[in-house]
């Protein structure tokens, strides 16, 4: 749906990659792996973060302590060494996203 979609909306005539779970008994093992090596821990005190916050709330209230992927665009940062070093959130500034990828460098 998603090929269907960008090719339909924006003439894209490249491969793409098919959808993938990242939750669920079907989610892929590395995204298992991720989720258990950097949990879930909030989405801070942004507009944007309250937001959040208040619609994870709503469909599970215990969603702090389960470390599934609660939206698009979480970004996990992995070492050379293939430590998983921390969990980026959406809602997270990319400007720290930045600083920690370059540490790494």
């Amino acid at each position: 749906e998603v090929h269907e979609f960008c090719t339909l909306k924006y003439n894209t005539q490249f491969d793409q990659f098919k959808k993938s779970d990242v939750n669920g008994e079907h989610a892929l093992p590395l995204f298992v792996f991720l989720k258990n090596e950097q949990g879930f821990k909030d989405f801070g005190n942004s507009v944007k973060g309250l937001a959040m916050r208040a619609m994870c709330k709503l469909k599970d209230a215990n969603y702090k302590n389960d470390p599934d992927i609660k939206w698009n665009f979480t970004k996990f940062v992995i070492d050379r060494n293939g430590n998983v070093v921390k969990r980026f959130e959406p809602t997270d500034d990319m400007h720290s996203l930045e600083t920690c990828i370059q540490s790494l460098l």
